[in-house]
């Protein structure tokens, strides 16, 4: 069914700041986005015109907002996979398809099928017991526990040096993995996007500065990484999308260690550290992935300045200047940065928005990026006269 444009409409699952910025997107395509949302104060539903309230646990929920829909998309993973495949089996356009996405959300099935691939991962087990996790120790501390399922920003993963440690994260009943804990030398990010008809498109290799398990910096391109290890990442990307049959967007997250690459994780839908395309690439991963859930070509993915800092902005402690005055000021100390703010209410450690910077030179972007999100968590950043 076509909107009174003429156009498809995208349905995506989850109404969160992924589902807002690919409102944005949809806005410039002329494509009518209608977005699922639990709640009607989340961010995309402040934004979109078509809104439908239900949770993606209800079926039935699922079953009358995909009605019309010419393609039914993500903006997180947590849909249950018996409720994907029953929508694909009445003939919903499901993308990525209910066994693409089980990879993103199962981490015992992703690590078998990636081992099976022969990708290169950490070295792992299915877990039930703490004399397992011990075994699997073998007397080396740390270990690192992950929830099969559910887990993001740092949540359903601990790092555990003992057995007491592990035993109190098994009598929390999650079904767990254990693996080892990776001496890595940085983060990386290699987002990569595939449609139906199998074309594929990656765009730089980017680094993730991570803090207490959240992603709060991403630079693009990823400073000192040799084009041999960048050409790696983007094909081993674009090799899982191809293996899972992902159609989307598809961010592989991964170790850099003295010994190569090491995946660590999947995401099968617009992600973090794919933020800085929207001001810093040619196509931004919000609209490539309506281009490829909608099997449209694919844009061009080429950064458009030599260095981007995409810096994440944290809820801070309650108190002092208003948001709007650290707005304020923000906007006057650094005019070169790109505010996004997700329509969030404001609370300690939560992500309520981003900013982004491009410039030629990774260092005085990054200052700048960081002195804007200053201002907005807890507005001490600095006034420049060179801003």
């Amino acid at each position: 069914m076509d909107s009174r444009t003429g156009l498809p409409v995208v349905g995506m699952v989850g109404a969160g700041q992924l589902a807002r910025m690919t409102h944005q997107a949809a806005i410039a395509l002329g494509q009518s986005l209608r977005v699922l949302a639990a709640d009607p104060d989340d961010g995309a539903a402040l934004v979109a015109a078509d809104v439908h309230l239900g949770h993606h646990t209800d079926l039935a929920a699922l079953r009358s907002f995909a009605a019309g829909c010419e393609v039914v998309t993500f903006d997180h993973e947590h849909v249950p996979t018996e409720h994907l495949r029953a929508l694909a089996a009445e003939g919903v356009n499901v993308l990525p398809g209910p066994d693409a996405l089980l990879h993103a959300q199962d981490k015992q099935v992703m690590r078998t099928r990636l081992t099976a691939l022969g990708v290169p991962s950490p070295r792992w087990a299915p877990v039930s017991t703490v004399e397992d996790i011990g075994a699997f120790a073998g007397g080396e501390w740390p270990v690192v526990l992950k929830a099969t399922r559910g887990g993001y920003d740092g949540r359903g993963v601990w790092v555990v040096g003992s057995m007491a440690e592990a035993a109190a994260v098994v009598d929390s009943g999650v079904p767990l993995i254990v693996e080892e804990r990776v001496r890595l030398v940085r983060e990386l990010s290699a987002v990569v996007a595939r449609s139906p008809y199998g074309q594929v498109a990656a765009w730089p290799v980017v680094e993730t500065v991570q803090e207490d398990g959240i992603c709060v910096e991403v630079l693009a391109p990823a400073p000192d990484l040799g084009e041999e290890l960048a050409v790696a990442a983007q094909e081993l990307a674009i090799r899982i999308a191809t293996a899972l049959d992902v159609v989307g967007v598809l961010a592989v997250e991964l170790f850099e260690t003295s010994a190569g690459l090491v995946v660590n994780e999947l995401a099968m839908r617009p992600h973090n550290s794919g933020h800085w395309t929207i001001e810093g690439a040619v196509t931004s991963q919000f609209e490539q992935h309506l281009r490829a859930v909608l099997d449209y070509p694919l844009g061009a993915t080429t950064a458009v300045a030599p260095a981007v800092c995409m810096v994440n902005v944290l809820g801070g402690e309650p108190g002092g200047m208003s948001f709007d005055e650290r707005l304020h000021h923000l906007l006057a100390a650094e005019p070169r940065a790109k505010v996004h703010l997700y329509g969030k209410a404001v609370r300690p450690g939560r992500k309520i928005g981003h900013v982004t910077v491009v410039g030629d030179d990774m260092a005085d972007v990054r200052r700048r990026a960081r002195n804007a999100a200053r201002w907005l968590v807890d507005g001490t950043g600095e006034m420049e006269e060179s801003a």
